[in-house]
């Protein structure tokens, strides 16, 4: 795993042990990343279900004006710390260990872009995408990341699917408010 570009472009991020996290290949990260390029600058990320928290260094990397990591694994949350000192962003991080929706309840922030790629066999996708519904801005995305068994709803609480993907067996979508 490596940051693809900006700052801390080639940056070698430090990978789990185990299974417990599955990390974004570098093909579909790429991929996220061209159809958002023009999104990225400026903008306040939540990387949630962080893992290794790639998809938001990414995002730091590229010019996002700050990110917020959040994991439920206290494991993960120091591979999290590990990248940032890595490469050099901790400066526009904060890094939270919580569950997903116990974070969405008590967050006051409002949010650009939202990653969420949760553990497959947790089933907690939806739920998720609910759960980020009351942080996101105006202009808001949610990007989710999905196994092709999974059918996602077009629209949840006001935002739409803006564009799909499949990367072999993994699928992408964009949801966009009230496209």
């Amino acid at each position: 795993m490596r940051v693809i570009t900006g700052i801390a472009r080639g940056k070698r991020l430090v990978t789990p042990d185990g299974s417990d996290v599955r990390p974004t290949s570098d093909k579909v990260k790429e991929a996220l990343f061209s159809a958002l390029q023009f999104d990225i600058e400026g903008r306040r990320i939540l990387d949630l279900f962080a893992g290794s928290g790639q998809l938001g260094i990414e995002a730091l990397s590229r010019g996002a004006e700050s990110c917020v990591f959040v994991d439920n694994s206290r494991a993960s949350i120091n591979l999290v710390k590990k990248n940032l000192e890595i490469t050099g962003l901790s400066g526009n991080a904060r890094v939270i260990q919580s569950d997903f929706s116990s974070f969405a309840a008590m967050s006051r922030d409002t949010f650009d872009i939202v990653f969420l790629d949760p553990p497959y066999a947790a089933g907690v996708l939806v739920d998720a995408v609910k759960a980020v519904l009351p942080l996101m801005s105006d202009y808001g995305m949610i990007i989710c990341e999905y196994p092709p068994e999974v059918n996602l709803p077009e629209e949840i609480g006001g935002f739409v699917v803006n564009r799909t993907y499949r990367y072999g067996k993994i699928n992408a979508a964009i949801y966009r408010k009230g496209l």
